[in-house]
């Protein structure tokens, strides 16, 4: 099989498996590209990003860090690495005159079964809306921000009460897997792409400080949906006196009617904590008062006693 140069651009904890993958194959990884350091923390350190670490714990150059993807002597300098094709895995918008460079086009890999949940956050969307099914694709990228051709698609089955942190790890080992597998089509010459049905596609925005605000005033499977779904990043939340509380894991207490209001405190146990929603209730079992530690509910409670009928905003 025809050996491939690459570039591979990525960033986040995601690109890892990936870059992993393409690292220790047969192709010949030629350069990365990512983001620039950047403060992190509460001490706000400048620290490298994940891929740029993995970088430097194997030894592996160059590595590009441009401010401006449009940079013409950035662009000039991957010109003259001619590689054969461009990888991308949770990185930035390339502008056409990047992903048009190689011969061979440039690839992406995705967290969907596109073209469901095209945009920023498709595995959060994905547990928020209580898919059962979901999956990762790979596609050549054109202008159509997630719109490309399809090389190849792997469904992967939600677990009962998964959150977007736990989905997120197995889908990137998946994606890893998916992706050599499309690079190996493209080398033997034997890859048939399939095009997107934009009739049928859905979006995944980016997760603002609006959507995360936990609206109790929902079916208490959904009000487990949101929590699940923006657990642990950035993580679903509520107004407890004026305090940020936060929510990591929960379960459904199901019912009809509590006959209270949304978001009201309805039961208390040393290991329980219930919160009423449009129907049923959720328990709660982690989370993280604003200024303290992520904690078990029981941790919590014994350090932060709450009464009934508080009523979280």
């Amino acid at each position: 099989m025809k050996e491939l140069r690459i570039v591979f651009m990525g960033t986040p904890q995601f690109a890892i498996p990936s870059l992993e993958k393409i690292y220790h194959s047969h192709h010949k990884l030629v350069a990365i590209v990512t983001q620039p350091d950047r403060p992190k923390g509460r001490g706000k350190k400048v620290s490298p990003p994940p891929v740029k670490e993995f970088a430097i714990q194997d030894n592996i150059n160059p590595v590009f860090q441009p401010i401006s993807l449009k940079d013409p002597k950035f662009i000039a300098t991957l010109q003259k690495l001619n590689a054969d094709i461009f990888v991308v895995v949770a990185f930035r918008i390339l502008p056409e005159e990047i992903f048009q460079i190689p011969p061979r086009g440039t690839i992406n890999l995705h967290p969907s079964l596109l073209p469901k949940y095209r945009g920023a956050a498709p595995i959060n969307w994905t547990i928020i809306n209580g898919e059962q099914i979901t999956g990762v694709t790979t596609i050549f990228i054109k202008n159509e921000i997630d719109a490309g051709n399809v090389i190849l698609q792997k469904p992967v089955e939600i677990m009962p009460d998964e959150t977007a942190g736990s989905l997120h790890d197995r889908l990137a080992e998946t994606g890893a897997d998916s992706l050599l597998e499309s690079l190996n089509l493209i080398a033997s010459g034997e890859v048939e792409v399939k095009k997107q049905d934009d009739a049928v596609a859905s979006k995944a925005p980016k997760l603002t400080k609006e959507i995360c605000h936990i609206n109790f005033n929902r079916p208490a499977e959904q009000v487990r949906n949101w929590i699940h779904g923006l657990s642990p990043f950035p993580g679903g939340y509520a107004f407890l006196n004026n305090k940020i509380l936060k929510f990591f894991r929960a379960t459904v207490i199901p019912s009809e009617n509590y006959n209270k209001v949304p978001g009201e405190i309805i039961n208390i146990t040393s290991d329980e904590l219930w919160i009423a929603c449009k129907s049923g209730a959720v328990s709660i079992l982690e989370l993280q008062l604003e200024g303290h530690m992520r904690m078990p509910i029981e941790d919590f409670l014994r350090g932060h006693p709450l009464r009934i009928a508080e009523i979280l905003k």
